[in-house]
């Protein structure tokens, strides 16, 4: 495998790309600059909506208008990737095709259905939730989307439970405990993510909402006033959070729209203990925290006009380490609650998928002139799982 130390310095393209203690500095990203006369074999320009089989093993590009959405949940290494590329380029996965095929399928006049995602950590269960919510995003469904992989911790839901700046007593729901910072700002995220399909349904609240003596939401308010209720009053976003999560349920069973739950780490919820601490500055279970509840019961099979996709992750909590399977992250009571749930293994690149990433990292410029012996040493040393191969080509 042979690495280069530097790059000619003639290219107008790529400028000056130099090895410092075997971490790529990039001078000069010109990847941007980069047009694509002729589709390459490894792409694919269908839809997601449209994504089966035939789109397998092949890399799509989602559009800059949907990134820019996205971008809130890629993962830190993918952050990275996508400014480098310029572009947020996904591989079409068995396991997405398989939950789009699914989806396809579903009869939405019945109970919701569950499907939860598993794997190792890196193989990718994250990307394939952006997958999804693309195709969520060009359906028209409300996205109600609790994000993983953050660069900000605001969002994850393991770290709303450990890094909380903000805990105080809930004025509305006795003995439990607000994140209010956190909840506003998760609030103004899915603002963004659906404001689109918000204003298209134009949904209204279905009965009123005393926040204060002075602070009222009347029956038939829009969501998105109630949601900038929450933004702008932090005191009350948690109760913001249970009672926005109660209409949209409400207004999918009435037929007025179509709701998609996608949560990166539901198994946070299913712990025993968290980080968040009391008056007495004691640990409480996440049951203690007002949130829970709201995004237990969304997942519930009281309503309908939606799915959820859910992914569990050993990071995800602090008292179980020893398994990447459901049944053991989620808990007896989680398991139970949950089930039945279609699992859906996410697992390490496959030989055809492995070719494909090296070629779209060729064809990025990100790795250059490898012969077959080093791209066999690439498959070895990474023994193809997603996350180290591309830390190892970072130096080529």
């Amino acid at each position: 495998m042979v690495i280069y130390n530097c790059i000619n310095e003639k290219s107008s393209l790529f400028g000056k790309m130099c090895i410092k203690n075997a971490r790529r500095t990039i001078i000069t990203a010109a990847t941007k600059d980069i047009q694509d006369i002729n589709l390459s074999s490894f792409r694919t320009e269908i839809n997601p909506v449209e994504h089966d089989e035939s789109c397998l093993n092949k890399i799509y590009t989602v559009p800059s208008d949907i990134t820019s959405l996205l971008m809130k949940d890629i993962t830190i290494e993918l952050k990275k990737q996508t400014t480098i590329f310029r572009e947020l380029g996904i591989l079409v996965r068995k396991p997405a095709i398989e939950l789009i095929s699914y989806l396809e399928q579903t009869d939405y006049t019945k109970s919701i259905n569950k499907y939860v995602l598993y794997g190792k950590e890196g193989v990718g269960k994250t990307t394939t939730l952006l997958h999804l919510i693309h195709y969520g995003l060009v359906k028209h469904f409300i996205i109600i989307h609790l994000p993983w992989g953050m660069i900000s911790i605001i969002f994850k839901i393991r770290n709303w439970f450990r890094y909380a700046k903000e805990v105080s007593e809930s004025p509305l729901i006795p003995d439990k405990l607000d994140l209010p910072q956190l909840a506003a700002k998760w609030l103004k995220y899915l603002k963004c993510l659906n404001e689109v399909s918000l204003s298209q349904y134009n949904l209204k609240t279905n009965k009123e909402y005393i926040w204060s003596q002075r602070e009222v939401t009347k029956c038939g308010e829009t969501l998105s006033n109630l949601i900038e209720f929450g933004i702008e009053r932090p005191k009350f976003s948690c109760g913001v959070v249970n009672a926005l999560l109660d209409e949209l349920k409400l207004a999918s069973t009435a037929g007025k729209c179509k709701t998609f739950v996608i949560i990166d780490g539901f198994n946070a919820f299913t712990s025993t203990i968290t980080h968040v601490c009391d008056e007495n500055r004691k640990y409480v279970p996440p049951e203690k925290i007002s949130i829970t509840s709201a995004f237990c019961n969304i997942v519930n099979y009281d309503w309908c006009n939606g799915a959820a996709i859910l992914t569990v992750d050993k990071r995800a909590n602090k008292d179980r380490k020893d398994s990447d399977y459901p049944k053991y992250l989620l808990g007896k009571k989680g398991f139970e609650y949950l089930d039945p749930f279609l699992p859906i293994h996410v697992e390490n690149y496959s030989k055809e998928e492995f070719i494909t990433i090296l070629e779209y990292y060729k064809d990025r410029k990100w790795i250059r002139n490898i012969s077959p012996s080093g791209i066999r040493e690439l498959e070895l040393l990474s023994n193809r799982h997603p996350v180290t191969l591309w830390r190892l080509c970072k130096s080529l």
